[in-house]
C-alpha cells in the first residue's frame, strides 16, 4: 500500500477520485484549500485507489494521508 499525504496543512477542498480508480503519477488525487488557495495533491506513484481517508471539509496537517494505493 502507497499512501498520499498532504503537503501542506489546509482543508480538503475536493476529491478528485473514488476507490478503485487507476491513477497514474502526476494525477491528482486531491485538492487542499490553504490560505485561499487551491493546490493539488498529485500521486507520486500509479496504482488503484484502495482507501480515501479523507472527506471534503476536513482540516488536515501536512503529511496526513489522505489517500491509499495498492
Amino acid at each position: 500500500m502507497t499512501q498520499i499525504e498532504a503537503h501542506i496543512t489546509g482543508t480538503v477542498w475536493k476529491i478528485e477520485v473514488a476507490v478503485g480508480d487507476a491513477v497514474e503519477e502526476g494525477d491528482t488525487v486531491a485538492i487542499l484549500e490553504s490560505m485561499k488557495m487551491e493546490m493539488p495533491v498529485e500521486a507520486e506513484d500509479p496504482g488503484t485507489v484502495a482507501r480515501i481517508l479523507v472527506e471534503e471539509g476536513q482540516a488536515v496537517k501536512e503529511g496526513d494521508p489522505l489517500v491509499e494505493l495498492e
